[in-house]
């Protein structure tokens, strides 16, 4: 089976292969979500008698186990919001995307010194500072690079600290100096880069399958509560998985997760 390009929240993107299959359990879903919905406005309600269990948990969660196997074998458009200079761009553009790395981030900090953007003694007390030198930090932050499945809006407090400060987590979380906070904040633009991400790259494709499967829920009228899901790869991946880099101060920049893309709709998330 070839590689799909699709994106998690529509329909529309869908290959056939993958709706045939949704398509086949069209009934199943509609049940299950309909009646999982049934049962927590009856908890919420407060009217609830006895413990109510859903009669279709059991073969839904056999189809999303499914779909996770068949998930594997696509790829999604995903979001990565991040505060780049344009040389960082254009190597992302060039040579792709690096997984995250103490090393990484010591070149990172060293080309900043060579343009002139922040002195030595900054740039090696900003070293000093990041989370991967400790032992508890470097093992769930290296190796990685995070991505968002949907398109979240540039004012949403998810994304904000991550636009406004260059490095990532991996520099700005555990800053404390104002001096080194200034520093992180004048470095590089805002931008959101839209990733073609393999699922085989990833720890989430059954994530992404019970997402596939929230939105062909929707476009059957039914209104499931699965939202939008981080994950991240754990191999490089070439210049041809940029698809977008949007940079503060371009239209589209401004409309992402709102109006952008065309058919995202908010209410999706």
């Amino acid at each position: 089976m070839g590689t799909y390009l699709i994106d998690v929240w529509n329909v529309e993107t869908f290959d056939e292969d993958l709706l045939g299959k949704l398509r086949a359990r069209a009934g199943l879903v509609r049940n299950y979500i309909t009646t999982e919905r049934e049962i927590l406005e009856s908890e919420a309600s407060g009217l609830r008698s006895a413990y109510r269990s859903n009669p279709h948990s059991e073969r839904y969660h056999r189809l999303l186990e499914g779909l996770d196997r068949d998930m594997e074998t696509r790829t999604i458009r995903a979001w990565h919001y991040s505060r780049l200079t344009d040389t960082e761009v254009e190597a992302m553009r060039t040579t792709g995307i690096s997984l995250s790395s103490l090393d990484a981030i010591r070149q990172r900090l060293d080309m900043q010194v060579a343009a002139g953007e922040i002195s030595g003694d900054t740039a090696d007390a900003l070293y000093a500072a990041s989370p991967f030198h400790h032992p508890e930090q470097i093992g769930p932050r290296s190796g990685k690079f995070w991505v968002t499945s949907h398109p979240v809006e540039i004012g949403d407090g998810r994304v904000t600290l991550l636009l406004g400060n260059w490095g990532g987590e991996a520099v700005y979380v555990w800053l404390n100096d104002a001096h080194l906070k200034t520093a992180v904040t004048s470095i590089g633009k805002p931008r959101v880069i839209e990733v073609a991400v393999p699922l085989d790259a990833t720890n989430r494709a059954y994530l992404a399958g019970k997402a596939v499967v929230a939105t062909f829920a929707r476009s059957l009228g039914c209104m499931p509560d699965f939202g939008t899901f981080d994950l991240y790869a754990t191999r490089a991946l070439g210049p041809d998985s940029i698809l977008e880099v949007h940079t503060e101060g371009e239209a589209t920049f401004a409309e992402i997760g709102k109006a952008y893309p065309q058919k995202f709709s908010p209410a999706a998330e």
